[in-house]
């Protein structure tokens, strides 16, 4: 790696780290990293059957697949800062409120429905506009270095969930994990978070452009919704995504339980799961910078096919501790190159313009398969009483959901009037 090529970070670490720091105490990773290790308390003093507690997620996917779009096209209109600033209060303050639940049903669903809702705007598709704005040569490596902050949080919420629960009962957890958006991201993102035309960073645009002539412009061409709705590559990512989505985004929020399964006691089991955060991290920095070198969609195909080999090692009837941390750092890899992906993805084949907007009809989908995927997993383990049949399933998935990403072709440009120039 030569670091003068990295010279972009010198202008745009700010946008980076607020970023990083947004998405993982976001919408994306807490409640998915949390359910698990919040299931097991609600299971126990409520009586609720593992199903009961997964079914939150199909909720908080529906009101994410109306949500997703509206608030990329207002991060478009009205820019991503305001857009971010107000979904991260508000979804710190939705996700302390489940403190008060007593053990009613249909308030626990109606308040992922609202945490959906209110945390729409801390999805990457927000945060990744201004990234994308203040990096060209090194836009996926940015992309990933940003989206590390779902590994890292993801894995610190678990452990940091579990530890407040055995200690202070799963009230005040719910209490010390919304607080975390308040305490930290809401903070960095007023100081830092700024997009490449925010008279604010002026000075700084322009000693970026003034060093990187050539990639420094802002990219504000490219497709609107309705043209994307028109073009193949759109519906080619849609069809990739669902069921890679739902391989990947099934078995995490069930880790907990599955390894419980596999004989592995609860400490055991939050210890392991954690080691998917940590293999996130790794996926989101070399996914990040092999995109940036070689053919996106080739790369995706490789790095998201080997998880079918996770779900063949968690199906084996008895699963050592190595075969389960093999299994989960190779899940985690691929979790940690799926988003980068998309993001990158979306701005190379679709422009900049209405990139949150497109971005989050595409999340629509993504979501699709992350959100049901969990709750189809429990389902399958409450009727059958193991996971095996549902993670053959998602290997298969792995595979089928991959091959599409090889039809995207070349990369393209975009001219003043929308056109595709190359």
């Amino acid at each position: 790696m030569n670091f003068k090529d990295l010279k972009e970070f010198k202008f745009g670490w700010r946008v980076v780290l607020s970023s990083a720091l947004g998405i993982g105490l976001g919408m994306s990773p807490l409640p998915f990293y949390t359910i698990g290790v919040f299931a097991i308390p609600l299971t126990k003093q409520f009586g609720w059957g593992m199903d009961d507690v997964m079914l939150a997620l199909p909720i908080f996917t529906i009101a994410a697949i109306f949500m997703s779009p509206l608030i990329g096209l207002i991060a478009d209109k009205f820019g991503a800062r305001k857009t971010v600033l107000l979904a991260v209060l508000l979804f710190g303050l939705t996700f302390i409120a489940f403190m008060f639940n007593t053990g009613n049903k249909t308030l626990y669903l109606a308040l992922w429905a609202l945490l959906s809702i209110t945390g729409a705007g801390t999805l990457p598709m927000t945060w990744t506009r201004a990234v994308n704005n203040w990096f060209h040569k090194n836009r996926g490596l940015a992309l990933g270095v940003t989206l590390m902050g779902t590994g890292l949080f993801g894995a610190g919420a678990k452990l940091y969930a579990s530890y407040l629960i055995e200690n202070y009962g799963w009230k005040m957890a719910y209490l010390g994990v919304g607080a975390l958006p308040l305490l930290i991201a809401l903070p960095v993102a007023f100081m830092w978070f700024r997009d490449i035309n925010d008279k604010k960073v002026a000075k700084r645009a322009a000693a970026l452009k003034a060093e990187f002539p050539e990639t420094a412009s802002i990219e504000v061409y490219g497709m609107n919704l309705k043209e994307a709705f028109r073009d193949s590559k759109f519906w080619l990512l849609a069809l990739a995504f669902v069921p890679i989505s739902f391989a990947v985004g099934g078995p995490i929020p069930n880790l907990e339980k599955m390894l419980d399964s596999k004989g592995f006691d609860f400490n055991q089991a939050v210890i392991l799961a954690s080691f998917l955060g940590y293999s996130v991290l790794a996926g989101r920095i070399v996914g990040g910078y092999l995109i940036d070198r070689f053919w996106a969609p080739a790369v995706s195909f490789v790095l998201l096919c080997a998880p079918a080999i996770s779900c063949y090692l968690l199906m084996q009837p008895e699963v050592s501790y190595s075969m389960a941390v093999l299994a989960i750092t190779i899940l985690g890899f691929a979790a940690g190159v799926e988003y980068d992906i998309l993001g990158f993805l979306v701005s190379k084949y679709f422009g900049m313009k209405y990139y949150s907007t497109i971005y989050g009809m595409l999340y629509s989908f993504f979501a699709l398969g992350a959100g049901f995927g969990p709750y189809i997993f429990s389902r399958s383990f409450t009727i059958t009483g193991s996971y095996d049949q549902i993670l053959g399933y998602a290997a298969i998935a792995f595979i089928v959901g991959s091959i599409p990403l090889l039809l995207l072709g070349k990369y393209r440009k975009f001219g003043p009037d929308g056109k595709i120039n190359s």
